[in-house]
This record gives C-alpha cells, structure tokens and sequence, in this order.
C-alpha cells in the first residue's frame, strides 16, 4: 500500500471538502450521480477511441498500481547479483545453473540463463537491452492513456454542464428552480477538473516515476550479470552495481 498517493488523495479532497464547508457548503450539494455519469462515461468513450482496448485495461491496472505498489528492492537486488559473482568465481558461471529456479524476477532468470549457455557478454547485453527497450515503448503508453484523460474530462465536463443549463433553460418560468438547476449543471465541470487534476495527471506522474525506477534495477541486473559473465571481481561488481541505487546504504555482503 503506497501511502503517499493514498495520503495525498486523502488530503486533497478533504482540504477541498473543509474548504467548501466553511464557506456554509455541504458535500450533497456536489454529489450529483449524473453529473458523475457524464464525465466518467464521456472521458472513458474518449480515451477507448485514442488507445487500443489492451492498453486501456492494463492502464486500469496501473492506475490501481499507484496505490497497492509491490516494488523491487534494489538492495536485495544486489546483494543476490554479489551473492551470484561469488559462487561464479569460486565454482565457475555454470554453477548458476542451480539457482536459476530460485530467481523471481523473470528478467533476471533470462539473463542468467543466457550467461549459463555460455552466450557472448556482448550478445546477453543486445538481446536483454532489446527486451528492455521493446517493454519500456509499450509501458509508457500505459501513463499516456491518464494523460489524456486528464486533457478531456475537463472538456467533458463544460459538455456536462452545458447539458444541464439546457434543462435549465425549459423551466425559466419558476425561477427557484433555475438557480438551484443551474448550480447543479456546473457539478459536471467540478468533476471534470477534479478527475483531471486530481486523479490522472498526478497518477500518471507517479507511474512514470515508477516505471524510471524499475528500469533502473532491471539495468542493474543486466550490468550486474554481464560483469559476472566477463570474470569482474565481486567486489568490483558490488561497487559498480551500488551506482544503480539512489539510496546508498552501508555494504554488509562479504566478497572476496
């Protein structure tokens, strides 16, 4: 559970929320079922004629990501690369062989598995660089898609709230109804800035920062199983690997 973007979307609506009702507000002034309908509906019909279904599914699970996070310790990450280097400079790189079962990351499993079958250093830096690069064009899509959901639910909701002035506009002969009407019309545009500007482009933000993130670990295990491939000393490769993480921490892994 990510407790800063559950925390900041707490604090954002209940500042806005106080707010409005220390002005002699009240929440049921704001919550209007249609109004909601018409900019969750419009800005998803929107964004499905932009993006490709699969992108727009893996989007929602993204989105869901921003707030139950599982991510990848670079420390961990390290000190089982250096673990990997000492038992490949003392029983020789297809020793790994062995361990392979016991690697959870996927991209990790690959690359020790090509460095195993005694492929090139050259050739497992090509063909797992590619993988990276072919999963990073289709991963920055998936930010893309809140991006432009923050662009059109603002536009979607003026299309609300034009909607509601228009039935508005038929009662004008009882003028109570028309100032509570016409307060309820703009609830549509609310939702449209709220969505935009409190939801897609700060969680669009938060996943791309993730995404740098993770491919900066998945770049330290490629440099890291490379170099064991190439015969670097452990202790070499601890240091060299500990330049991937933005949070230097003591070194406790013994090397020789």
């Amino acid at each position: 559970m990510d407790i800063a973007s559950i925390g900041g979307l707490a604090l954002a609506f209940i500042g806005i929320f106080v707010g409005m009702m220390m002005e002699g507000g009240n929440i049921g002034q704001i919550m209007q079922p249609t109004a909601a309908l018409i900019v969750i509906g419009g800005t998803a019909g929107a964004v499905l004629l932009q993006f490709p279904l699969s992108i727009f599914l893996a989007s929602i699970r993204g989105f869901m990501g921003v707030f139950f996070h599982r991510g990848t310790d670079g420390e961990a990450t390290l000190n089982q690369l250096v673990g990997f280097a000492n038992k490949a400079r003392k029983s020789g790189i297809v020793s790994l062989d062995a361990d392979l079962a016991k690697v959870s990351d996927p991209f990790l499993r690959r690359a020790l598995m090509l460095a195993v079958d005694g492929t090139e250093p050259s050739e497992v830096r090509k063909i797992m660089r590619m993988e990276l690069d072919n999963k990073a064009e289709y991963e920055e899509k998936i930010p893309q898609v809140l991006e432009s959901a923050g662009g059109f639910s603002p536009t979607v909701g003026i299309i609300g709230a034009v909607l509601g002035l228009i039935q508005v506009m038929q009662h004008l002969d009882n003028i109570d109804e028309v100032g509570k009407g016409i307060a309820t019309a703009f609830v549509a545009t609310i939702y449209g800035v709220a969505l935009a500007n409190l939801i897609c482009i700060p969680a669009a933000g938060k996943l791309k920062i993730r995404q740098s993130d993770e491919r900066m670990v998945k770049e330290m295990m490629l440099e890291g199983v490379t170099s064991i491939l190439e015969g670097m000393n452990p202790r070499m490769v601890e240091t060299k690997l500990r330049t991937f993480l933005f949070e230097q921490k003591p070194q406790t892994s013994e090397t020789i």
